[in-house]
């Protein structure tokens, strides 16, 4: 099942996508949350939902605004190595951090860079999305809380993060994480997927989630013994090498193997 948003009247509606038959049920009287509960019990949406064509430009963020989004760094090895010829100390346990909910955008929208910054860099990741809420899971047992997959480009302030030492503001400007398709909820991200990120169709980072020095459920696992996990909540799992800047014009494609492919545009932010 692939579990979304579509929009429809200027607005943001529960969906579940085919795009093998180029449509798209919406749902008016559910939430995403309740999608997710519901995809993670392997059932089916309670409430009867509307067919219609399937556009891809009205394709919404999957969790337009997650109650947590968490996401790990340095957790693939060919990119922790790439970082250790650089001469960084790395750390034993996973590295975390979180995002802003207002830096999610979806299929099709503009990352825009703001004024004050130098530096914003691509990172090409997979993110769990919560389906049960959980506290203080096994790896075993967070198998049974992920309603799915998803794609991410972790946008970094790369010149903040050097300044500041702390990874959150540079993290958090609004736009900062294009976020998509959708949640596919039958992948099992532990099987080793093939993933690539594209700028103006010339590849820049290519890896697979094999390489994952944590895989994400033990990535929930870590992160439920910390807080309490709820439905919507995203996880973004760490990005292979291959981290590069962007800039204004470019057109940004990412495509995880079985999850789906996300495309968005930078733009230089105007106005205040």
């Amino acid at each position: 099942m692939k579990v979304g948003t579509y929009e429809v009247d200027g607005r943001y509606v529960p969906a579940v996508f085919h795009p093998e038959s180029g449509t798209v049920t919406v749902y008016q009287g559910s939430t995403v949350e309740e999608l997710l509960e519901a995809a993670t019990a392997g059932e089916t949406p309670g409430t009867e939902g509307e067919e219609m064509e399937l556009d891809e430009t009205r394709v919404g963020p999957p969790v337009p605004r997650p109650p947590k989004l968490i996401c790990f760094g340095l957790n693939y090895r060919e990119h922790v190595e790439e970082l250790k010829e650089m001469g960084m100390t790395l750390p034993d346990e996973p590295v975390m951090t979180m995002k802003a909910p207002t830096t999610v955008i979806g299929n099709y929208d503009t990352v825009l860079l703001p004024r004050d910054v130098g530096r914003v860099d691509h990172e090409l990741e997979l993110a769990v999305v919560i389906g049960r809420r959980c506290r203080k899971v096994t790896p075993d047992e967070a198998r049974e809380r992920v309603a799915g997959c998803t794609v991410i480009n972790d946008v970094t302030a790369r010149d903040v993060e050097k300044k500041e030492g702390q990874w959150v503001r540079a993290k958090s400007y609004d736009t900062f994480a294009p976020l998509g398709p959708w949640v596919e909820t039958e992948v099992d991200p532990t099987e080793g997927l093939d993933m690539t990120l594209k700028i103006n169709g010339s590849v820049r980072q290519r890896g697979n989630t094999a390489d994952m020095v944590k895989d994400p459920y033990e990535l929930v696992s870590f992160t439920s013994h910390v807080m309490t996990l709820e439905p919507g909540d995203v996880i973004a799992t760490g990005t292979p090498p291959g981290v590069g800047p962007m800039g204004p014009g470019d057109k940004v494609e990412l495509e995880i193997e079985g999850v789906g492919r996300l495309i968005h545009h930078v733009e230089s932010e105007t106005g205040r």
